[in-house]
């Protein structure tokens, strides 16, 4: 697996590379000026629709409602973390969310409630560009994704597969399948308001604080806050 990947993101850089801006440019972020326009096409379409939706799902719907929403696609998200742990090896972690997940699954009305969190098992997050990337295949540039926001090569590619875990995207007909992927959007932006506002007061240039803070919260997460030398967000073999 690890050679197949790294086989398809050294396709992938190879394919950006052209595109890459002159010797002054960040390393870990060479297609700056492309990422910073679809940055500012994503500013667009949050300031004019997501936003605006957000506030208003916030303003009619009740927070017992809400924190249901959250709930549901956090367990969703459980069961995806819980086949990365196992990839990773991780004995401990990957126990506690099969009980976590079969807990909140069949006792928590497919995760409308939280059960697990308050008998105190623990959520252990990780997807799948977490799961190459502890294995070794580097993250290449970084990215801005149309719609989706900060990203890098491998992170791009690797979600792909954490798509294929979201049992959601299986679901017919399509009308349901679409209208919980639309309602997902909402509630991920919903619970990003607070951090909206505080980009405004603290960044001079968003592009750049949100670049740094999205490299380096993965480094973290990738590495488990370990730090070691060299600067990469891969372990040092």
């Amino acid at each position: 697996m690890r050679q197949t990947l790294c086989l398809v993101l050294g396709g992938a850089l190879a394919l950006i590379s052209g595109c890459a801006t002159g010797p002054n440019a960040n390393p870990k972020d060479p297609l700056e000026p492309m990422n910073r326009e679809v940055s500012k096409f994503n500013q667009s379409v949050d300031r004019l629709v997501l936003k605006p939706v957000a506030e208003g799902y916030k303003k009619v719907t009740p927070p017992l409602v809400r924190t249901g929403v959250s709930n549901f696609y956090n367990n969703i998200s459980d069961f995806s973390s819980l086949i990365n742990n196992a990839l990773q090896l991780k004995g401990q972690a990957t126990g506690e969310m099969v009980i976590r997940v079969s807990f909140n699954s069949i006792f928590g009305f497919a995760g409308l409630l939280d059960l697990a969190s308050e008998f105190g098992i623990d959520r252990h997050k990780e997807d799948f560009g977490q799961t190459v990337g502890r294995w070794g295949v580097p993250s290449g540039p970084y990215l801005v994704l149309p719609l989706s926001g900060p990203s890098t090569v491998r992170d791009t590619l690797a979600g792909y597969v954490d798509r294929r875990n979201d049992l959601t995207v299986y679901l017919d007909p399509i009308a349901t399948r679409s209208a919980l992927g639309a309602l997902s959007v909402v509630n991920a932006r919903t619970n990003a308001l607070g951090l909206g506002a505080m980009l405004d007061e603290v960044a001079m240039d968003k592009y750049i604080f949100t670049r740094d803070a999205y490299l380096q919260r993965r480094r973290s997460q990738i590495l488990d806050g370990e730090d070691p030398q060299g600067g990469e967000d891969t372990p040092p073999k």
